[in-house]
Protein backbone atom coordinates (compact mmCIF):
# COMPACT_ATOMS: atom_id res chain seq x y z
CA UNK A 1 0.00 0.00 0.00
CA UNK A 2 2.54 2.08 0.87
CA UNK A 3 4.68 1.74 -2.55
CA UNK A 4 1.25 2.24 -4.80
CA UNK A 5 0.66 5.22 -2.90
CA UNK A 6 4.27 6.57 -3.03
CA UNK A 7 4.15 5.56 -6.39
CA UNK A 8 0.85 7.59 -7.67
CA UNK A 9 1.96 11.02 -6.32
CA UNK A 10 4.02 13.03 -8.16
CA UNK A 11 7.60 13.09 -6.08
CA UNK A 12 9.14 16.54 -5.77
CA UNK A 13 12.29 15.46 -7.48
CA UNK A 14 10.36 15.14 -10.38
CA UNK A 15 8.47 18.39 -10.88
CA UNK A 16 10.01 21.06 -12.70
CA UNK A 17 12.14 23.37 -10.23
CA UNK A 18 10.65 26.68 -10.34
CA UNK A 19 7.21 24.78 -10.20
CA UNK A 20 8.83 22.96 -6.63
CA UNK A 21 10.04 26.40 -5.36
CA UNK A 22 6.48 27.92 -5.71
CA UNK A 23 5.50 25.04 -3.95
CA UNK A 24 7.62 25.07 -1.15
CA UNK A 25 7.31 28.94 -0.78
CA UNK A 26 3.86 28.37 -0.22
CA UNK A 27 4.10 25.90 2.17
CA UNK A 28 6.15 28.55 4.79
CA UNK A 29 3.35 30.38 6.69
CA UNK A 30 5.39 33.28 7.29
CA UNK A 31 6.38 33.34 3.61
CA UNK A 32 3.41 32.54 2.16
CA UNK A 33 1.93 35.54 4.32
CA UNK A 34 4.14 37.80 2.69
CA UNK A 35 3.25 36.40 -0.63
CA UNK A 36 -0.28 37.00 -0.30
CA UNK A 37 0.45 40.24 1.26
CA UNK A 38 2.20 41.77 -1.69
CA UNK A 39 -0.65 40.20 -3.84
CA UNK A 40 -3.09 42.40 -2.50
CA UNK A 41 -1.50 45.60 -2.24
CA UNK A 42 -0.60 45.24 -6.10
CA UNK A 43 -4.39 44.61 -6.56
CA UNK A 44 -5.05 47.73 -4.80
CA UNK A 45 -2.68 50.02 -6.63
CA UNK A 46 -4.11 48.48 -9.81
CA UNK A 47 -7.34 49.53 -8.78
CA UNK A 48 -6.39 52.74 -8.23
CA UNK A 49 -4.71 53.18 -11.00
CA UNK A 50 -8.45 53.18 -13.09
CA UNK A 51 -9.47 56.31 -10.98
CA UNK A 52 -8.94 59.53 -12.64
CA UNK A 53 -8.80 62.84 -11.98
CA UNK A 54 -11.74 65.41 -11.75
CA UNK A 55 -13.19 66.80 -15.43
CA UNK A 56 -11.73 64.67 -17.40
CA UNK A 57 -12.56 64.31 -21.00
CA UNK A 58 -11.78 60.42 -22.07
CA UNK A 59 -12.49 61.08 -26.24
CA UNK A 60 -10.58 63.67 -26.09
CA UNK A 61 -7.35 62.65 -23.69
CA UNK A 62 -7.14 59.47 -26.02
CA UNK A 63 -7.07 61.24 -29.10
CA UNK A 64 -4.26 63.58 -27.57
CA UNK A 65 -1.96 60.53 -27.18
CA UNK A 66 -2.29 58.91 -30.39
CA UNK A 67 -1.75 62.23 -32.12
CA UNK A 68 1.46 62.81 -30.21
CA UNK A 69 4.47 60.66 -29.90
CA UNK A 70 5.80 63.26 -26.96
CA UNK A 71 2.86 62.00 -24.45
CA UNK A 72 3.04 58.50 -25.59
CA UNK A 73 6.72 57.85 -24.98
CA UNK A 74 5.87 59.74 -21.47
CA UNK A 75 3.25 57.37 -20.81
CA UNK A 76 5.79 54.74 -21.09
CA UNK A 77 7.72 55.94 -17.43
CA UNK A 78 3.85 56.00 -15.83
CA UNK A 79 3.03 52.34 -16.59
CA UNK A 80 -0.26 53.40 -18.59
CA UNK A 81 -1.46 55.86 -15.36
CA UNK A 82 -0.78 59.45 -17.22
CA UNK A 83 -2.86 58.14 -20.34
CA UNK A 84 -5.54 57.85 -18.26
CA UNK A 85 -4.93 60.91 -16.25
CA UNK A 86 -6.03 58.60 -13.06
CA UNK A 87 -4.64 59.86 -9.54
CA UNK A 88 -1.78 57.31 -9.68
CA UNK A 89 -0.16 58.96 -12.55
CA UNK A 90 2.74 60.41 -11.63
CA UNK A 91 3.20 57.04 -9.88
CA UNK A 92 6.36 56.34 -7.65
CA UNK A 93 8.85 58.69 -9.95
CA UNK A 94 8.71 61.93 -7.88
CA UNK A 95 9.81 60.06 -5.06
CA UNK A 96 12.55 58.40 -7.13
CA UNK A 97 13.44 61.96 -8.37
CA UNK A 98 13.49 63.45 -4.35
CA UNK A 99 16.34 59.98 -3.55
CA UNK A 100 18.62 60.97 -6.91
CA UNK A 101 18.72 64.53 -5.46
CA UNK A 102 19.39 63.47 -2.17
CA UNK A 103 21.76 60.65 -3.58
CA UNK A 104 23.83 63.61 -5.42
CA UNK A 105 23.41 65.54 -3.10
CA UNK A 106 24.90 64.11 -0.13
CA UNK A 107 28.57 64.19 -0.99
CA UNK A 108 28.62 68.04 -1.88
CA UNK A 109 26.10 69.14 1.39
CA UNK A 110 28.18 68.73 4.44
CA UNK A 111 25.39 68.19 6.57
CA UNK A 112 24.44 65.05 4.38
CA UNK A 113 27.22 64.14 4.33
CA UNK A 114 27.88 64.01 8.03
CA UNK A 115 24.05 62.18 8.66
CA UNK A 116 24.75 59.67 6.14
CA UNK A 117 27.64 58.64 8.57
CA UNK A 118 25.46 57.93 11.25
CA UNK A 119 24.18 54.69 10.79
CA UNK A 120 20.91 53.70 10.67
CA UNK A 121 19.43 56.91 12.26
CA UNK A 122 20.73 58.80 9.94
CA UNK A 123 19.42 56.87 7.07
CA UNK A 124 16.31 57.55 8.73
CA UNK A 125 16.56 61.04 8.83
CA UNK A 126 17.83 61.25 5.02
CA UNK A 127 14.64 59.11 4.16
CA UNK A 128 12.70 61.84 5.98
CA UNK A 129 13.64 64.34 3.79
CA UNK A 130 13.07 62.68 0.60
CA UNK A 131 9.48 62.14 1.73
CA UNK A 132 9.71 65.98 2.51
CA UNK A 133 11.25 66.62 -1.22
CA UNK A 134 8.96 64.16 -3.09
CA UNK A 135 5.77 66.66 -2.31
CA UNK A 136 6.70 69.85 -4.02
CA UNK A 137 8.58 67.69 -7.04
CA UNK A 138 5.25 65.62 -7.58
CA UNK A 139 3.65 68.74 -7.42
CA UNK A 140 5.86 70.18 -9.99
CA UNK A 141 5.22 67.33 -12.39
CA UNK A 142 1.85 67.36 -11.74
CA UNK A 143 1.16 71.00 -12.68
CA UNK A 144 3.95 70.21 -15.88
CA UNK A 145 1.78 66.83 -17.23
CA UNK A 146 -1.65 68.44 -16.89
CA UNK A 147 -0.29 71.56 -18.99
CA UNK A 148 1.30 69.76 -21.36
CA UNK A 149 -2.00 67.57 -21.89
CA UNK A 150 -3.81 70.54 -22.28
CA UNK A 151 -1.71 72.65 -24.94
CA UNK A 152 -2.17 68.93 -26.65
CA UNK A 153 -6.16 69.45 -27.02
CA UNK A 154 -6.57 66.33 -24.03
CA UNK A 155 -8.71 68.59 -21.44
CA UNK A 156 -11.10 69.64 -24.33
CA UNK A 157 -14.35 70.06 -22.60
CA UNK A 158 -13.57 69.74 -19.18
CA UNK A 159 -14.01 72.73 -16.57
CA UNK A 160 -9.81 73.57 -16.49
CA UNK A 161 -9.18 76.66 -19.26
CA UNK A 162 -5.76 77.51 -17.58
CA UNK A 163 -4.49 79.51 -14.99
CA UNK A 164 -4.14 78.72 -11.44
CA UNK A 165 -8.31 77.96 -10.67
CA UNK A 166 -9.51 75.41 -8.42
CA UNK A 167 -9.84 72.46 -11.08
CA UNK A 168 -6.14 72.30 -11.57
CA UNK A 169 -5.27 73.04 -7.80
CA UNK A 170 -7.48 70.02 -7.48
CA UNK A 171 -6.08 68.13 -10.32
CA UNK A 172 -2.83 68.50 -8.77
CA UNK A 173 -3.36 67.77 -5.65
CA UNK A 174 -5.28 64.57 -6.13
CA UNK A 175 -2.35 63.26 -8.62
CA UNK A 176 0.20 64.05 -5.58
CA UNK A 177 -1.79 62.28 -3.11
CA UNK A 178 -2.20 59.43 -5.52
CA UNK A 179 2.17 59.15 -5.59
CA UNK A 180 2.36 59.50 -1.92
CA UNK A 181 -0.14 56.89 -0.89
CA UNK A 182 1.75 55.02 -3.51
CA UNK A 183 5.46 55.13 -1.96
CA UNK A 184 2.98 54.40 1.71
CA UNK A 185 2.06 51.42 -0.06
CA UNK A 186 5.89 50.44 -1.27
CA UNK A 187 6.64 50.96 2.19
CA UNK A 188 4.40 48.48 3.44
CA UNK A 189 5.03 45.94 0.48
CA UNK A 190 9.54 46.19 1.65
CA UNK A 191 8.23 46.04 5.38
CA UNK A 192 5.90 42.93 5.63
CA UNK A 193 6.29 41.74 1.89
CA UNK A 194 8.55 40.25 -0.18
CA UNK A 195 11.00 42.54 -2.13
CA UNK A 196 11.69 46.29 -2.46
CA UNK A 197 7.81 47.94 -2.47
CA UNK A 198 8.73 51.23 -4.80
CA UNK A 199 10.35 49.20 -7.51
CA UNK A 200 7.96 46.13 -7.77
CA UNK A 201 5.35 48.67 -7.92
CA UNK A 202 7.02 50.09 -11.28
CA UNK A 203 7.30 46.62 -12.09
CA UNK A 204 3.10 45.98 -11.73
CA UNK A 205 2.75 49.33 -14.06
CA UNK A 206 5.03 48.15 -16.36
CA UNK A 207 3.13 44.41 -16.38
CA UNK A 208 -0.15 46.07 -16.94
CA UNK A 209 0.70 47.45 -20.07
CA UNK A 210 1.22 43.77 -21.23
CA UNK A 211 -2.19 42.87 -22.61
CA UNK A 212 -2.23 46.04 -24.45
CA UNK A 213 0.79 45.27 -26.37
CA UNK A 214 -0.90 41.76 -27.08
CA UNK A 215 -3.43 43.77 -28.80
CA UNK A 216 -1.56 46.29 -30.58
CA UNK A 217 0.39 42.92 -31.83
CA UNK A 218 -2.95 41.54 -33.55
CA UNK A 219 -2.95 44.98 -35.41
CA UNK A 220 0.31 44.24 -36.91
CA UNK A 221 -0.62 40.32 -38.37
CA UNK A 222 -0.14 41.73 -41.42
CA UNK A 223 4.03 42.18 -40.82
CA UNK A 224 4.23 38.60 -39.56
CA UNK A 225 7.66 38.49 -40.16
CA UNK A 226 8.58 42.04 -38.48
CA UNK A 227 6.59 41.02 -35.53
CA UNK A 228 8.51 37.72 -35.04
CA UNK A 229 11.85 40.10 -35.59
CA UNK A 230 10.61 41.97 -32.58
CA UNK A 231 9.64 39.60 -30.45
CA UNK A 232 13.06 38.00 -31.03
CA UNK A 233 14.98 41.38 -30.67
CA UNK A 234 13.55 41.69 -27.24
CA UNK A 235 14.02 38.55 -26.17
CA UNK A 236 17.73 39.30 -26.86
CA UNK A 237 17.47 42.46 -24.76
CA UNK A 238 16.17 40.66 -21.91
CA UNK A 239 19.20 37.89 -22.37
CA UNK A 240 22.32 40.92 -22.17
CA UNK A 241 20.73 42.37 -19.53
CA UNK A 242 20.70 39.54 -17.00
CA UNK A 243 23.87 38.97 -18.29
CA UNK A 244 25.39 42.52 -17.76
CA UNK A 245 23.02 43.03 -14.53
CA UNK A 246 25.11 40.14 -12.76
CA UNK A 247 28.29 40.36 -14.48
CA UNK A 248 30.84 41.32 -11.94
CA UNK A 249 34.50 41.66 -11.38
CA UNK A 250 35.29 39.80 -8.29
CA UNK A 251 38.69 41.61 -7.00
CA UNK A 252 40.47 38.83 -4.45
CA UNK A 253 40.86 40.41 -0.65
CA UNK A 254 42.51 38.79 2.30
CA UNK A 255 41.77 39.46 5.64
CA UNK A 256 44.52 38.95 8.03
CA UNK A 257 43.67 38.48 12.31
CA UNK A 258 44.89 37.58 15.20
CA UNK A 259 43.75 34.65 17.55
CA UNK A 260 44.91 33.44 21.44
CA UNK A 261 44.97 29.86 21.82
CA UNK A 262 47.02 28.01 24.53
CA UNK A 263 48.72 31.27 25.95
CA UNK A 264 49.92 32.19 22.22
CA UNK A 265 48.95 34.47 19.45
CA UNK A 266 48.39 32.87 16.18
CA UNK A 267 48.35 34.97 13.16
CA UNK A 268 45.40 33.49 10.22
CA UNK A 269 44.44 34.91 7.13
CA UNK A 270 41.32 34.44 5.34
CA UNK A 271 40.57 35.09 1.72
CA UNK A 272 37.55 36.56 -0.28
CA UNK A 273 36.71 39.15 -3.10
CA UNK A 274 34.95 42.51 -3.37
CA UNK A 275 32.32 42.26 -6.28
CA UNK A 276 32.56 44.92 -8.44
CA UNK A 277 29.66 45.20 -10.79
CA UNK A 278 29.84 45.89 -14.83
CA UNK A 279 26.51 47.85 -14.54
CA UNK A 280 26.45 49.12 -11.12
CA UNK A 281 24.44 52.26 -12.21
CA UNK A 282 21.23 50.15 -12.87
CA UNK A 283 18.13 52.00 -14.61
CA UNK A 284 19.07 55.84 -12.94
CA UNK A 285 21.37 56.79 -16.32
CA UNK A 286 18.53 55.68 -18.85
CA UNK A 287 15.92 57.84 -16.52
CA UNK A 288 18.33 60.61 -16.36
CA UNK A 289 19.09 61.15 -19.74
CA UNK A 290 15.25 60.38 -20.92
CA UNK A 291 14.12 63.03 -18.83
CA UNK A 292 16.80 66.07 -20.16
CA UNK A 293 15.81 64.84 -23.63
CA UNK A 294 12.00 64.87 -22.94
CA UNK A 295 12.41 68.75 -21.44
CA UNK A 296 13.61 70.73 -23.86
CA UNK A 297 10.38 69.85 -26.19
CA UNK A 298 8.48 69.91 -22.98
CA UNK A 299 9.59 73.53 -22.47
CA UNK A 300 8.97 74.37 -25.97
CA UNK A 301 5.71 73.96 -25.59
CA UNK A 302 5.03 76.41 -22.66
CA UNK A 303 7.16 79.33 -24.53
CA UNK A 304 5.37 79.24 -28.15
CA UNK A 305 3.45 77.44 -30.43
CA UNK A 306 5.39 74.98 -33.10
CA UNK A 307 3.58 77.50 -35.61
CA UNK A 308 4.54 80.65 -34.62
CA UNK A 309 6.71 82.78 -36.74
CA UNK A 310 8.54 84.56 -33.75
CA UNK A 311 11.92 83.09 -32.62
CA UNK A 312 10.51 81.34 -29.93
CA UNK A 313 8.46 79.83 -32.49
CA UNK A 314 11.38 78.87 -34.08
CA UNK A 315 13.18 77.16 -31.13
CA UNK A 316 9.89 75.24 -30.22
CA UNK A 317 9.58 74.18 -34.21
CA UNK A 318 12.86 73.02 -34.12
CA UNK A 319 12.65 70.43 -30.98
CA UNK A 320 9.62 69.51 -31.98
CA UNK A 321 11.36 67.95 -35.27
CA UNK A 322 14.87 67.51 -35.05
CA UNK A 323 14.65 66.33 -30.80
CA UNK A 324 11.40 64.10 -31.16
CA UNK A 325 11.32 61.00 -30.10
CA UNK A 326 10.94 59.50 -33.63
CA UNK A 327 14.24 60.83 -35.02
CA UNK A 328 17.63 59.83 -35.34
CA UNK A 329 19.23 62.58 -33.33
CA UNK A 330 17.31 61.99 -30.58
CA UNK A 331 18.79 58.66 -30.23
CA UNK A 332 21.83 59.74 -30.74
CA UNK A 333 22.01 62.49 -27.74
CA UNK A 334 19.99 59.46 -25.85
CA UNK A 335 22.95 57.15 -26.12
CA UNK A 336 25.40 59.51 -25.32
CA UNK A 337 23.89 60.97 -22.08
CA UNK A 338 23.49 57.39 -21.13
CA UNK A 339 27.00 57.40 -21.44
CA UNK A 340 27.96 59.93 -19.57
CA UNK A 341 25.69 59.41 -16.48
CA UNK A 342 26.48 55.87 -16.53
CA UNK A 343 30.19 57.06 -15.53
CA UNK A 344 28.84 60.05 -13.66
CA UNK A 345 26.47 58.20 -11.56
CA UNK A 346 28.93 55.09 -10.98
CA UNK A 347 31.72 56.92 -9.70
CA UNK A 348 29.33 59.29 -7.40
CA UNK A 349 28.34 56.29 -5.81
CA UNK A 350 31.46 54.66 -5.73
CA UNK A 351 33.41 57.56 -3.93
CA UNK A 352 30.82 57.58 -1.16
CA UNK A 353 31.40 53.97 -0.64
CA UNK A 354 35.32 54.46 0.40
CA UNK A 355 35.99 50.59 0.16
CA UNK A 356 39.54 51.35 0.63
CA UNK A 357 39.34 52.81 3.72
CA UNK A 358 36.36 50.33 4.92
CA UNK A 359 39.41 47.42 4.02
CA UNK A 360 41.74 49.29 6.11
CA UNK A 361 39.65 49.31 8.74
CA UNK A 362 38.75 45.67 8.89
CA UNK A 363 42.50 44.63 8.11
CA UNK A 364 41.74 43.86 4.51
CA UNK A 365 44.14 44.05 1.74
CA UNK A 366 44.32 43.65 -1.97
CA UNK A 367 47.57 41.19 -2.56
CA UNK A 368 49.86 43.25 -4.08
CA UNK A 369 48.69 46.56 -3.84
CA UNK A 370 49.59 48.87 -0.18
CA UNK A 371 46.79 49.52 1.79
CA UNK A 372 45.45 53.56 1.54
CA UNK A 373 45.59 55.32 -1.23
CA UNK A 374 47.16 52.86 -3.58
CA UNK A 375 44.58 50.09 -2.91
CA UNK A 376 41.75 53.45 -3.92
CA UNK A 377 43.86 54.04 -6.55
CA UNK A 378 43.14 50.68 -7.90
CA UNK A 379 39.97 50.27 -7.61
CA UNK A 380 39.07 53.21 -8.96
CA UNK A 381 40.83 52.30 -12.78
CA UNK A 382 39.45 48.96 -12.15
CA UNK A 383 35.57 50.49 -11.65
CA UNK A 384 36.64 52.85 -14.65
CA UNK A 385 37.32 49.95 -17.03
CA UNK A 386 34.59 47.54 -16.28
CA UNK A 387 32.00 50.77 -16.08
CA UNK A 388 33.09 51.16 -19.98
CA UNK A 389 31.26 47.87 -20.90
CA UNK A 390 28.45 49.39 -18.91
CA UNK A 391 28.11 52.28 -20.09
CA UNK A 392 28.13 51.08 -23.68
CA UNK A 393 25.73 48.28 -22.68
CA UNK A 394 23.51 50.97 -21.34
CA UNK A 395 23.36 52.98 -24.10
CA UNK A 396 23.00 50.50 -26.40
CA UNK A 397 19.92 49.08 -24.88
CA UNK A 398 18.48 52.37 -24.78
CA UNK A 399 18.58 52.81 -28.45
CA UNK A 400 17.73 49.37 -29.91
CA UNK A 401 14.06 49.68 -29.44
CA UNK A 402 14.40 52.76 -31.93
CA UNK A 403 16.55 50.46 -34.72
CA UNK A 404 13.78 47.61 -33.57
CA UNK A 405 11.39 50.26 -35.05
CA UNK A 406 13.16 51.27 -38.32
CA UNK A 407 14.21 47.34 -38.73
CA UNK A 408 10.61 45.38 -38.47
CA UNK A 409 8.53 48.70 -39.84
CA UNK A 410 6.56 48.26 -36.30
CA UNK A 411 4.68 51.46 -34.86
CA UNK A 412 2.29 49.72 -32.90
CA UNK A 413 4.14 48.28 -30.47
CA UNK A 414 6.77 50.57 -28.70
CA UNK A 415 9.62 49.03 -26.97
CA UNK A 416 11.02 50.48 -24.06
CA UNK A 417 14.42 49.46 -22.61
CA UNK A 418 13.95 51.34 -19.33
CA UNK A 419 10.94 49.25 -18.57
CA UNK A 420 12.97 45.99 -19.53
CA UNK A 421 15.88 46.80 -17.43
CA UNK A 422 13.38 47.61 -14.56
CA UNK A 423 11.52 44.61 -15.19
CA UNK A 424 14.61 42.02 -15.30
CA UNK A 425 16.00 43.84 -12.43
CA UNK A 426 13.13 44.00 -10.26
CA UNK A 427 12.18 40.07 -11.04
CA UNK A 428 16.05 38.73 -10.03
CA UNK A 429 16.25 40.94 -6.59
CA UNK A 430 12.57 39.74 -5.93
CA UNK A 431 13.52 36.03 -6.99
CA UNK A 432 16.46 36.12 -4.81
CA UNK A 433 14.96 37.24 -1.63
CA UNK A 434 12.46 34.48 -1.88
CA UNK A 435 15.49 32.27 -2.59
CA UNK A 436 17.04 33.51 0.26
CA UNK A 437 13.82 32.61 2.70
CA UNK A 438 13.83 29.15 1.02
CA UNK A 439 17.46 28.47 1.59
CA UNK A 440 16.75 29.47 5.38
CA UNK A 441 14.51 26.93 5.82
CA UNK A 442 16.07 23.94 3.73
CA UNK A 443 14.19 24.26 0.54
CA UNK A 444 16.04 24.87 -2.86
CA UNK A 445 15.41 28.14 -4.14
CA UNK A 446 14.62 29.43 -7.31
CA UNK A 447 17.56 30.33 -8.67
CA UNK A 448 19.86 27.35 -7.43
Amino acid sequence: MTTRATSSRQTPSSRPALLQAMIDAFRVPDLRYRILFLLGMLVIFRFLAHVPVTNIDRDALSGAFESNALLGFMDLFSGGGLRNLSIMALGVYPYITASIVMQLMSPVIPRLQAMAKEGEAGRQKMNQITHYLMIPIAMAQGYGQIHLINRFGGLAGSDFVGGLDLTLMTMVLSMTAGSVFLVWLGELITEKGIGNGVSIIIFAGIVAQFPQLVGQGFLERNNLGGLLLLVAIGVLIVYLIVVFTEAQRRVPVQYGKSIFRGGRMYRQSGASYVPLRVNSAGMIPLIFAFSIMILPATLASYIASPTSTTVFGQIARFFETSLAPTGLTYWAFVFILVVLFTFFYTLVTFQQQDLAGNLQKNGGFIPGIRPGRSTSDFLNRVVIRITWGGAIFLGGVAVIPYFATQITDIRAIQLSSASLLIMVGVALDTLRQIEAQLLMRNYEGFLS
